[in-house]
């Protein structure tokens, strides 16, 4: 009586593994949107204004919080459409609770890759923002409204990737703990 309670509870019914398939190749479709957006974006970002004849130039790439803001993004974007393989391999083959524990690991790293990036370029978005007035540090976004603007937009979509990972996570995390 035992073993057929073990053997059920070892493998869960088909409908509910295939819900589980669906949700996790949607959440890394989207991710994988979310992060080429958001890298696209960011490397298109650059405006020139003239502020009191003095030409102003902000890119992306004049500062080492936004590159590594889109290095992150693109390494996120790669590491997603690697998981997505990955994850619809796995759908077809056993439903053994180690091929989780990887993909756990996998999301971990990919939700901390993002979410650092995310937090490098929203620190020094802000201080574009707000300035830092002990520092001496002035506000430009008043200036380039537009590349802020832009910044803004792929900070946002790239928050958004943290939380699709964190789901991801979670549920990994979830359905590896039945090892």
């Amino acid at each position: 009586m035992e073993t057929i309670g073990a053997k059920n509870m070892q493998k869960p019914p088909l409908k509910s593994h295939k819900c589980l398939l669906a949700t996790q190749i949607l959440f890394r479709i989207l991710a994988t949107a979310f992060t080429l957006a958001a890298t696209l974006i960011i490397l298109s970002s650059k405006q020139i204004v003239s502020v009191f004849g003095i030409e102003m130039d902000a890119r992306y790439s004049y500062s080492s919080a936004f590159k590594f803001f889109a290095l992150s993004n693109i390494i996120g974007c790669c590491f997603s459409v690697l998981s997505l393989i990955i994850a619809s391999l796995l759908g077809h083959k056993s439903l053994d609770p180690n091929n989780y524990f990887y993909m756990f690991l996998h999301d971990l790293i990919v939700l901390a890759l993002l979410l650092a990036g995310c937090a490098a370029a929203t620190a020094i978005g802000y201080v574009g923002k707000y300035g830092e007035n002990h520092s001496g540090w002035m506000p430009i976004c008043d200036h380039v409204s537009k590349f802020c603007h832009k910044v803004t937009t792929s900070v946002m979509l790239s928050y958004f990737a943290v939380i699709l990972y964190l789901f991801l996570t979670i549920i990994s995390a979830n359905q590896s703990r039945k090892i």
